[in-house]
């Protein structure tokens, strides 16, 4: 297929009207087979019964028969032929005439019967297919809900006799209420998994804060403690974006405008320690581009990605382009970096959970290989998609694409 050309499928029938044209045409064959042998039967039966002419083959006069005359033979034989050429006509005219009659009014009735039999079976196919429509309705009603795990709770509840489609129903109802169930518990799992993880790390950290403040504390000490709270922060990190993945898995409900100049402007202010730090240049060209979605999901996207620029970047020296911009429908983020060049076959494995770029990587980087995976996450729930590129000179040119607020909110 030649790009800019989109196939039309062609749209099929329903079930509705197919069971239709399948009940009228098997009534219309019915009919014609039907029609087809009353009229043989009728034919042969006119065959058999036409008008027959009684003569007798001699006159009697008065005297002898030899005194009968050769004229008067003649003209009984003429009477004869006459007779018997009206008979053969008049068994014609009843033959066409019943044919006609046969096969026009018996058509005409055929046609009106098939009518009325497709309107009879257009109407008891609705009634039979009605619970497949609900099971349908209510499907799409939770295909279309704002985030995955809403619209859950519905139930077919199909009340009638036990048949294929009530045991379809039930099925689809056990089906989910097991969902519902799943979600549920995942819900609660990260709600549990959140608060006990992040208590024993908040503590941990408490008392190594603690130890490192107190008067006596020893230069050893003091490294020891900067050494945990730097394992302290790499955990609390890691299990935030483990909670951050998860969330951003499902469909965003709550979307309000944001404008992703205003994200990008906010985010290089907060990297900015950072980048100096480690020597990297960070430069923003912002342009209008407003979406609709989460403020705080979208932010943790440009704060993924240039925090990623400025840590898996060349050292002293090196740059990290930000920009965004209005294309058309779509909101568009770029972010691009300098770096140690990346392989292209390997890019589609960073963004995959737990995944780096060279082992090297897990030592010098603060991360725990969730930055571009929650990226795509996030950018999935709101409808966008992100593609990634390796650059020429080194480093990773990554893209992301979202609809406009306008698009959202016809959506």
């Amino acid at each position: 297929m030649r790009p800019g050309i989109a196939l039309i499928r062609p749209r099929h029938l329903s079930l509705r009207a197919r069971l239709t044209l399948t009940y009228g045409g098997l009534f219309l064959v019915a009919g014609l087979v039907l029609l087809g042998v009353t009229y043989a039967l009728f034919d042969q039966q006119l065959a058999r019964g036409g008008p027959q002419v009684l003569t007798k083959t001699g006159v009697i006069r008065d005297g002898s028969p030899e005194e009968v005359t050769e004229q008067s033979a003649r003209e009984q034989a003429k009477a004869m032929g006459d007779l018997d050429a009206w008979a053969r006509r008049q068994r014609a005219d009843m033959h066409e005439a019943a044919t006609a009659s046969l096969v026009t009014q018996g058509s005409i009735a055929l046609l009106v019967a098939g009518g009325v039999a497709a309107g009879l079976g257009w109407l008891i196919g609705g009634r039979v297919l009605a619970p497949l429509d609900r099971v349908t309705e209510t499907a799409r009603r939770i295909a279309g809900a704002p985030a995955a795990d809403r619209g859950l709770h519905e139930r077919i509840a199909l009340h009638g006799p036990d048949d294929e489609v009530k045991r379809l129903a039930d099925t689809f109802d056990t089906m989910l209420e097991r969902l519902d169930r799943s979600f549920d518990g995942q819900r609660r799992f990260v709600a549990n998994a959140s608060h006990e993880l992040r208590t024993p790390l908040t503590l941990g950290r408490a008392l190594v804060e603690v130890a490192m403040h107190r008067a006596d504390a020893s230069p050893d000490v003091l490294r020891l403690g900067e050494t945990l709270l730097e394992i302290n922060l790499r955990h609390e990190r890691l299990i935030t974006g483990l909670l951050l993945l998860a969330r951003s898995e499902s469909e965003i409900t709550d979307r309000a405008p944001v404008d992703l100049a205003d994200v990008v402007g906010h985010v290089a202010a907060q990297t900015v320690a950072e980048a100096d730090a480690a020597g990297v240049t960070v430069r923003t060209e912002a342009a209008e581009a407003v979406t609709a979605g989460d403020a705080l999901l979208l932010e943790r996207v440009v704060q993924n990605l240039v925090e990623n620029g400025i840590r898996h970047n060349s050292g002293p020296g090196g740059w990290v382009r930000v920009a965004c911009r209005a294309d058309g429908a779509n909101a568009v983020l770029e972010v691009g970096n300098s770096g140690p060049a990346v392989p292209p076959h390997q890019v589609p494995a960073l963004f995959e959970p737990f995944r780096r770029l060279g082992s090297d990587r897990v030592i010098t980087s603060g991360g725990a290989g969730l930055g571009l995976s929650i990226v795509r996450s996030i950018a999935r729930a709101h409808g966008g998609t992100v593609t990634a590129l390796p650059r020429t000179g080194g480093g990773l040119q990554v893209t992301v694409t979202l609809p406009s607020s306008q698009v959202t909110a016809l959506v």
